[in-house]
């Protein structure tokens, strides 16, 4: 195991974990429920729960860091040259499923891997973003949800968040459906192509950002009234996010081939959900709206709020 590298991260990730539990229960009134776990191939984590929260139906937050001799086929057939390599793959995951309708949905994730042989140099790499589900858009929270990305990136590299924004649209995409997930935000993956330092100077300042994005979304729109209509087409969207992390995700599909604690691993999922056989909305509505005009990717960062 390479400490020069893991240390400062996993230092960096478990921080991340506690800051980003203790500003969500500032802002719910609710706690998180913590359970440790062990993983018998070696590693574990710490899976953080919200359940039935005053905005929060469920809020989960997971740092797991997990290692061992032998990477599963799915990741070494893409990365030939991880066979034979002892790996550590560490990070922190979020999915936040609000009881308000007009409050959006939420996915963070930091991660870092690392695979070594010995007498041959550590492949390593980062990877994350943040990307965001609303049922009933309000085009200023899109922007400035998109501008809060595009300003972090800018400080490190101005190139980051034109690259990471469309990574983001295209892997958060249901191809079955024909259909993005959400609007959108920043995701990457295999950072490798700086420096230690400043490959991990990317995923700290997505971290950091996440809060700052989010949550004033959240106080904005928590306290809206919304109806029972509103609440089932929720409950229906969010069936396209079971969907897309149970067909598509890779983190998901690398958690479970890898021995992962399924409970952790499935924490992302909303506990209440529904689908209904060809469903179409009302034309016009703000249900039809969602996917003619908002689930569109869009350069939002460009646009004004005036």
């Amino acid at each position: 195991m390479n400490e020069q590298y893991l240390k400062p991260v996993i230092a960096y990730l478990t921080g991340l974990q506690d800051s980003i539990c203790a500003r969500i229960e500032a802002i719910d009134g609710c706690s998180f429920k913590q359970d440790e776990w062990q993983r018998e191939q070696g590693g574990g984590g710490r899976s953080r729960v919200l359940k039935q929260g005053n905005i929060f139906e469920q809020a989960g937050v997971g740092f797991s860091h997990v290692h061992g001799e032998q990477l599963p086929k799915s990741a070494t057939a893409h990365r030939p040259e991880l066979e034979g390599r002892d790996f550590n793959a560490c990070g922190v995951s979020l999915v936040f499923h609000p009881n308000n309708p007009h409050v959006p949905t939420v996915h963070m994730n930091v991660r870092f891997f690392i695979a070594e042989k010995e007498g041959e140099e550590p492949v390593w790499w980062f990877g994350g973003g943040f990307d965001l589900t609303p049922f009933y858009a309000v085009e200023e929270d899109i922007i400035d949800w998109h501008k809060k990305a595009k300003n972090t990136l800018d400080q490190l590299d101005e190139s980051l968040y034109p690259k990471y924004k469309t990574w983001c649209d295209d892997y958060f995409y249901l191809k079955h459906r024909n259909e993005a997930r959400g609007v959108g935000g920043i995701f990457f993956d295999d950072l490798n192509d700086r420096s230690f330092e400043d490959a991990f100077a990317v995923i700290q300042a997505v971290g950091d950002a996440f809060c700052d994005a989010y949550c004033p979304i959240v106080e904005k729109r928590k306290d809206e009234p919304y109806t029972e209509q509103q609440r089932d087409f929720q409950l229906y969207r969010r069936g396209r996010y079971v969907e897309f992390n149970l067909v598509w995700d890779r983190g998901t599909l690398f958690g479970l081939q890898t021995g992962g604690r399924t409970e952790s691993i499935l924490m992302s999922m909303p506990p209440l959900v529904r689908w209904e056989y060809d469903w179409q909305p009302t034309p016009d509505s703000a249900e039809a709206q969602l996917t003619e005009y908002f689930l569109i990717p869009q350069d939002w960062a460009s646009k004004s709020n005036d």
